[in-house]
């Protein structure tokens, strides 16, 4: 229901191609200011521009606060230029975008959020104390709190666009042109991973952390499929993000800030990196599962997408 909802609406097939390009142009304008604040800080200080082409060091010009400010900006502006896109280039209101319930379920994001920030809390505390040397702690008030404002209100903005992008947008569209539920899956969980290939952490760990990455695509979509609608994705995403933010950095991570902990230890990555993918992650879906009392999970991922006895609709509800 929540992938057939969509024909609903206006779902030509060069709609969602023109829409994927616009929001990805947007997104990339987004970038534009960042570029231009390490741009004019290297000039100003008689640096050259190499490190333009150097995403490690790139990171490190500007207070890593406005850094991730910044970082976070383009998504934001991605996120707005999505909306207007699902709003006028296909008629269709947010809310059929995000769930197939009547309305959104804020209990499930709310559920989402907690079940992450809760478990990387718990985990992360046990490693603090198990493993002390791998960490320094380096909380600073005034840094800590001007990170937590732009974490709380920038982070959001941020997962939100790319559950709305790859769970919605594209889980939609595809599923609407393809008529299935497991192309769209296979599809956005891949390019989602594919798009962290350029992060600093595949550089430090090698290729395998891709594993993580499209496995927790893989883990997102069966989310949203199997619960009709993106809540559980949205706060899941967003507690993950926003507590990587604010608990743990290290020199080598997308988010280098000023955290409570950093993470000196020598990363290296090995079957560790499969434990959220094939143990951690199954775990969730078990509590969401029994939870929201799932059912019918070869239908709900791999049948077919069919339109509703009304398939298009020319005013958003």
């Amino acid at each position: 229901m929540y992938i057939a909802q969509a024909f609903r609406f206006l779902n030509d097939w060069w709609r969602y191609l023109v829409g994927a390009v616009i929001i990805f142009l947007a997104s990339q304008f987004g970038a534009i200011p960042f570029i231009g604040a390490v741009a004019y800080k290297l000039m100003s200080e008689g640096k050259d521009l190499s490190a333009l082409e150097d995403p490690n060091k790139l990171m490190t010009v500007l207070d890593s606060n406005l850094t991730l400010f910044l970082m976070l900006l383009s998504f934001a502006i991605g996120l707005a230029v999505l909306i207007l896109i699902v709003k006028y280039l296909h008629n269709q209101s947010m809310r059929s975008l995000t769930t197939a319930r009547k309305k959104t379920d804020w209990g499930r994001i709310w559920f989402g959020f907690l079940l992450i920030v809760c478990t990387t809390v718990v985990l992360t505390t046990i490693d603090y104390y198990t493993n002390p040397d791998s960490y320094v702690l380096q909380f600073d008030l005034i840094p800590f709190l001007i990170l937590a404002v732009i974490a709380i209100i920038m982070v959001p903005l941020q997962t939100s666009f790319e559950e709305y992008l790859f769970r919605g947008y594209l889980m939609q569209g595809i599923g609407v042109i393809a008529k299935n539920r497991w192309l769209p899956l296979v599809i956005t969980s891949v390019i989602f991973g594919g798009l962290h290939f350029f992060n600093p952490e595949v550089e430090k760990l090698g290729n395998i952390i891709m594993v993580y990455y499209i496995g927790t695509g893989f883990f997102l979509g069966v989310m949203t499929l199997m619960d009709e609608g993106m809540e559980l994705a949205l706060g899941f995403h967003a507690g993950n993000n926003l507590i990587t933010a604010l608990l743990v950095t290290a020199d080598w991570t997308v988010f280098q800030t000023n955290s409570v902990l950093k993470d000196v230890s020598d990363p290296s990555a090995g079957f560790d990196v499969l434990i959220p993918v094939l143990i951690v992650y199954p775990i969730f879906l078990a509590i969401m599962a029994w939870r929201y009392k799932w059912s019918d999970w070869k239908y709900k991922l791999f049948g077919k997408v069919v339109p509703p006895p009304q398939t298009q609709s020319t005013e958003i509800p």
